[in-house]
Protein backbone atom coordinates (compact mmCIF):
# COMPACT_ATOMS: atom_id res chain seq x y z
CA UNK A 1 0.00 0.00 0.00
CA UNK A 2 2.56 2.58 -1.03
CA UNK A 3 1.30 5.85 0.39
CA UNK A 4 -2.35 5.09 -0.28
CA UNK A 5 -4.49 7.42 1.85
CA UNK A 6 -7.50 5.16 1.30
CA UNK A 7 -5.96 2.44 3.47
CA UNK A 8 -8.40 1.36 6.15
CA UNK A 9 -9.18 -1.68 8.24
CA UNK A 10 -12.37 -3.57 9.03
CA UNK A 11 -13.15 -5.96 11.85
CA UNK A 12 -15.84 -8.27 10.47
CA UNK A 13 -17.91 -10.93 12.22
CA UNK A 14 -19.75 -13.46 10.08
CA UNK A 15 -22.43 -15.65 11.62
CA UNK A 16 -24.51 -18.56 10.34
CA UNK A 17 -23.17 -21.88 9.07
CA UNK A 18 -19.66 -20.56 8.52
CA UNK A 19 -17.39 -23.11 10.21
CA UNK A 20 -16.41 -26.41 8.65
CA UNK A 21 -17.55 -25.21 5.20
CA UNK A 22 -14.26 -23.79 3.82
CA UNK A 23 -15.27 -20.27 4.88
CA UNK A 24 -11.81 -19.18 6.07
CA UNK A 25 -10.14 -20.58 2.95
CA UNK A 26 -12.75 -18.87 0.77
CA UNK A 27 -12.17 -15.59 2.62
CA UNK A 28 -8.40 -15.91 2.26
CA UNK A 29 -8.69 -16.60 -1.48
CA UNK A 30 -11.00 -13.63 -2.13
CA UNK A 31 -9.10 -11.21 0.15
CA UNK A 32 -5.70 -12.15 -1.27
CA UNK A 33 -7.07 -11.79 -4.79
CA UNK A 34 -8.17 -8.27 -3.92
CA UNK A 35 -4.76 -7.44 -2.46
CA UNK A 36 -6.05 -7.14 1.10
CA UNK A 37 -4.07 -8.16 4.18
CA UNK A 38 -5.30 -9.50 7.52
CA UNK A 39 -6.75 -12.82 8.64
CA UNK A 40 -9.81 -15.06 9.05
CA UNK A 41 -10.31 -16.95 12.30
CA UNK A 42 -12.95 -19.35 13.67
CA UNK A 43 -14.39 -18.20 17.00
CA UNK A 44 -15.58 -20.52 19.80
CA UNK A 45 -19.15 -19.20 19.40
CA UNK A 46 -19.39 -20.48 15.82
CA UNK A 47 -18.74 -17.18 14.05
CA UNK A 48 -15.80 -16.30 11.82
CA UNK A 49 -13.81 -13.17 12.61
CA UNK A 50 -12.15 -11.41 9.69
CA UNK A 51 -9.66 -8.57 9.88
CA UNK A 52 -9.29 -7.01 6.43
CA UNK A 53 -7.01 -4.10 5.66
CA UNK A 54 -6.59 -2.21 2.40
CA UNK A 55 -8.59 0.13 0.20
CA UNK A 56 -12.13 0.70 1.43
CA UNK A 57 -13.62 -0.13 -2.00
CA UNK A 58 -11.80 -3.48 -1.97
CA UNK A 59 -12.97 -4.24 1.57
CA UNK A 60 -16.53 -3.50 0.37
CA UNK A 61 -16.01 -6.00 -2.44
CA UNK A 62 -14.81 -8.57 0.11
CA UNK A 63 -17.93 -7.88 2.20
CA UNK A 64 -20.15 -8.57 -0.82
CA UNK A 65 -18.41 -11.94 -1.20
CA UNK A 66 -18.64 -12.73 2.52
CA UNK A 67 -22.40 -12.11 2.48
CA UNK A 68 -22.66 -14.88 -0.13
CA UNK A 69 -19.95 -17.18 1.21
CA UNK A 70 -18.70 -20.47 -0.22
CA UNK A 71 -21.12 -23.04 -1.57
CA UNK A 72 -21.79 -25.01 1.63
CA UNK A 73 -22.08 -22.00 3.93
CA UNK A 74 -25.25 -20.26 5.06
CA UNK A 75 -24.41 -16.68 6.04
CA UNK A 76 -26.98 -15.15 8.37
CA UNK A 77 -25.29 -11.92 9.37
CA UNK A 78 -22.17 -9.88 8.60
CA UNK A 79 -21.23 -7.27 11.19
CA UNK A 80 -18.54 -4.72 10.50
CA UNK A 81 -16.62 -2.22 12.58
CA UNK A 82 -14.07 0.12 11.01
CA UNK A 83 -10.86 0.11 13.02
CA UNK A 84 -7.52 1.83 12.74
CA UNK A 85 -5.14 0.13 10.27
CA UNK A 86 -2.02 -1.50 11.67
CA UNK A 87 1.36 -2.33 10.20
CA UNK A 88 1.37 -5.91 11.50
CA UNK A 89 -0.04 -7.63 8.38
CA UNK A 90 1.89 -8.38 5.21
CA UNK A 91 -0.51 -10.96 3.77
CA UNK A 92 -3.95 -12.45 4.33
CA UNK A 93 -3.80 -15.66 6.37
CA UNK A 94 -5.92 -18.15 8.26
CA UNK A 95 -5.48 -17.71 12.00
CA UNK A 96 -5.81 -20.86 14.09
Amino acid sequence: MSGNNDNTCAEIYVSGRVQGVYFRGFTQKVASGLGLVGYAQNLPDGRVKVIAQGEKALISELLDNLRIGPELSNVEDVGIKWIYPSDEFTEFFIKR
